[in-house]
């Protein structure tokens, strides 16, 4: 005897659609110390030169700043820079040395604007510290 094979009917699966995968660039920050966006204006002097010129800072933290430059100038050279902000109705400065560790390569020649990071190579003491209660202050204010 041959056993007799019945028809099974199956059930018709739903098929799950699965959500589209997302493909990019995950960035990962590398900083010491976190940075805040700012638009402050510096002066900055060049080794062996007497003139100074002036820049915006657009990013600050301890380590560093980001600054646009009305002119081209070498990665690894070190930079007198000196910070203007108001704290109340009082003008400050943070003054210090900076050594330009990386240049924008699309930098925007007809504007005459030059995008370098700048790293802290040197501060007196006391600038140190005010430089850590702007970058507090301005901590307060984002998350307002």
């Amino acid at each position: 005897m041959n056993p007799i094979k019945l028809p099974l009917t199956k059930k018709k699966e739903k098929k799950k659609e699965k959500a589209p995968t997302r493909k990019g660039v995950l960035a990962i920050e590398k900083r010491k110390h976190p940075r805040f966006f700012v638009e402050l204006p510096f002066d900055y002097s060049r080794k062996g030169k007497k003139t100074d010129f002036g820049g915006l800072v657009k990013d600050a933290g301890e380590g560093g700043i980001l600054v646009y430059l009305p002119e081209k100038v070498d990665v690894g050279e070190v930079l007198k820079v000196e910070i203007f902000f108001a704290k109340g109705l009082e003008l400050n400065t943070v003054q210090g040395t900076a050594k330009i560790v990386w240049a924008d390569l699309a930098a925007k020649e007809t504007w005459r604007e030059h995008r370098y990071g700048l790293e802290f190579q040197s501060m007196p003491k006391g600038m140190i510290q005010k430089l850590k209660n702007l970058l507090k202050d301005l901590g307060e204010t984002h998350k307002s």
